[in-house]
């Protein structure tokens, strides 16, 4: 074995041409393939689960390169699921002192066999379009020659490498590139230079025989019939949890999705890399002239799929539409959807080398069925955090800063996906931003609202639904408050706060609602939730703030109103009412804060400053402090999980409000 420095060079030109692969969508999608380095009887492969794109030292398992040799004259059993289970222990075992936490790559055999040091193994479209097309051995004859091994499609693990050993004694030089059958391209080299540059040639002298591209450019399509439809399909394959829905009507899709027969070709998949985010088969609705009509169909398509299939689909294709993508996240329904664009591509790509050749069920059932692949859809999946709003979506308006931020960041903590809804767009998105670094990325999204106009509303739950797939949760939070006596509130004023405060709330909850009645149609036994955030200014009067006062009663008649209409769609309509947040921007900003606004009204009698004002407030408190945000989520959340509760205004005043 050579020095440890020696070792620790090479670790790094393997992690920095890891990287390049990983990053470039050409090569490598959703952190797949894997990439090796060896140095004596050392080899550094990329651990299971690790991603390419950014992956480091501890990505790699250290393997012993004579244990991984002796694997092929042993004797293993002649079933081949349990074979695999078999060198699956023996390629643990193979594994160097310190390494036992790191599962080591399903392809771990195949860099073992290849005799130059550095072997980079890619799934790039293009060249899956000629592994995947019916010509394409001919044709990469034809192009390569001798350079390269063509590896006809052979079951993955130990009876893969198993082939390729006896392939590669066969041959009268050892071959820099393999091309797999269904599977895709390894390249071997000496340096990790010479190995991208292999691997960008292949795809160089590829592209010169396309004549047929994929187009993914952004087709056409009714954002009111997704809006309408992606709901249906995140009821219809919901199982414990609620999920995320991604939506794409690429052209490349909207060809594809026109009738069954032109559908047909995605039907089966390429290679077991779309198995495992995409699963076997997609499932494909056809299209029907009504909405109600095209919502009993998604319903029945997919029962018929759970019947065939045993489960529920990962990718749903509705005629004439467009893709509907479905993960526990948004991360995992992202990547589901990118899997299912590339086999579209190699689909396309696949028309240029002889026409479509998908992998032959027979084939799909040993992978269904393969311990390496529920691993490694295990692992796809991520890990499920039992938080308590895992999968749900909720809208948060006037979520860009203060109150609405912190309920926002409290509904992510939770396992929520958050729309920020608010008047601010720029701040709204700068918060977004933040969240995502904090909670991972595509939880959040901003959308701009003004909650008094009927038709911002209305796009705001359009554009939420589209992109989270529905709606479980409306937290009804934008509020403004003007406060001045009788004989100086302005007409105009006033119409503002009750816009806001109170009109607001009425439309956020009928455009929402006409979401959740949606999923409601599909699952009826599905429980959603309305919350305002009201006040303790709706539980009793409040001197020289009669707008804003009015306006919040007025919501408590509402959300009693609301419950009633609503409860039959299995939708709770529940109010709280915070005291006051003395130390959020409402009540402490130096220039339009209440503290401010009161000392100037003159509500509190004798208050000469700033300080005098708050005083009093906290005086009103039998706990003797403002409401904190933490206290309302945690109201929030009772209001959310408990299932007979509807129609109440639950107070959060540390005692100053007390209900009867």
């Amino acid at each position: 074995m050579k020095s440890t420095r020696h070792t620790r060079s090479l670790l790094d030109e393997l992690i920095q041409v890891s990287r390049r692969f990983g990053a470039d969508p050409d090569f490598v999608l959703a952190g797949g393939g894997n990439t090796s380095v060896k140095d004596g009887n050392l080899l550094l492969v990329k651990a299971s689960g690790a991603s390419l794109a950014a992956i480091d030292a501890s990505g790699f398992v250290r393997m012993d390169q004579d244990k991984l040799a002796s694997l092929f004259s042993a004797q293993f059993s002649k079933n081949e699921q349990t074979r695999e289970s078999e060198v699956l222990r023996h390629l643990m075992a193979a594994r160097l002192p310190g390494e036992e936490q790191k599962r080591p790559s399903v392809e771990t055999l195949l860099h073992a066999l290849l005799p130059k040091k550095f072997v980079v193994h890619t799934h790039p479209a293009l060249v899956n379009g000629l592994t995947c097309g019916r010509n394409g051995q001919a044709i990469a004859t034809r192009l390569f020659g001798a350079r390269v091994l063509w590896v006809p499609y052979t079951n993955p693990g130990y009876t893969l490498a198993a082939r390729v050993q006896k392939l590669l004694a066969e041959c009268k030089r050892a071959p820099d590139i393999l091309l797999m059958e269904n599977h895709g391209l390894i390249v071997s080299a000496n340096t990790a230079d010479e190995v991208e540059a292999l691997s960008q040639n292949v795809l160089r002298l590829l592209r010169r025989q396309v004549r047929k591209e994929a187009d993914l450019t952004a087709g056409k399509y009714n954002p009111e019939l997704v809006a309408h439809m992606a709901p249906v399909v995140r009821m219809a394959v919901m199982d414990q949890t609620p999920g995320i829905v991604r939506f794409e009507a690429n052209r490349a899709f909207s060809a594809f999705v026109r009738k069954a027969r032109s559908f047909a070709p995605l039907l089966r998949p390429f290679t077991p890399d779309h198995m495992v985010y995409c699963q076997a088969t997609p499932c494909f609705v056809p299209a029907k002239a009504t909405l109600i009509g095209q919502e009993d169909a998604v319903k029945a398509s997919v029962r018929l799929y759970r019947e065939k299939h045993g489960m529920a689909p990962k990718v749903v294709a509705i005629q004439k539409l467009g893709v509907f993508a479905i993960g526990q996240d948004a991360a995992s329904a992202d990547i589901a959807l990118s899997l299912f664009r590339d086999a579209a591509r190699v689909a396309i790509y696949a028309a240029n080398f002889g026409g479509p050749k998908p992998m032959t069920p027979r084939q799909v059932k040993f992978i269904a069925a393969w311990e390496v692949e529920r691993y490694r859809r295990k692992v796809s999946l991520g890990n499920q955090t039992g938080a308590r709003l895992t999968g749900k979506i909720a809208i948060v308006t006037g979520g860009a800063q203060g109150f609405g931020l912190g309920i926002a960041s409290a509904l992510l903590r939770e396992g929520a996906h958050v729309i920020l809804a608010d008047r601010n767009l720029a701040q709204a998105e700068q918060s977004a931003t933040a969240l995502e670094q904090r909670y991972g990325r595509g939880r959040v999204k901003a959308v701009a609202v003004d909650v008094g106009d009927d038709t911002s509303v209305r796009n705001m739950v359009l554009k939420s639904v589209i992109t989270f797939g529905g709606m479980d949760l409306l937290v009804s939070n934008a509020g403004i408050l003007k406060a001045g006596p009788l004989d100086t509130l302005t007409p105009a004023d006033f119409d503002l706060v009750t816009r806001v405060n109170y009109t607001g709330f009425y439309l956020c909850t009928r455009h929402v609602a006409e979401i959740m009645k949606i999923q409601h149609r599909t699952r009826p036994g599905y429980w959603m939730d309305i919350v305002q955030i009201n006040s303790k200014s709706g539980l009793a009067g409040s001197k020289a703030n009669f707008a804003y006062a009015g306006g919040k009663f007025g919501g408590i008649g509402l959300t009693q109103s609301f419950a009633l209409e609503l409860v039959d769609f299995h939708i709770k309509v529940n109010a709280i009412c915070p005291g006051n947040l003395l130390d959020g921007p409402l009540w402490s900003d130096p220039v339009n804060g209440l503290f401010v606004q009161y000392l100037k009204a003159g509500k509190v009698p004798g208050a000469r400053t700033v300080a005098d004002v708050r005083r009093f407030y906290e005086a009103k408190v039998p706990m003797h402090r403002g409401c904190h945000v933490e206290d309302v989520t945690r109201a929030l959340l009772y209001a959310v999980e408990q299932q007979y509760e509807t129609g109440q205004a639950i107070p959060v005043t540390g005692g100053q409000n007390m209900l009867n």
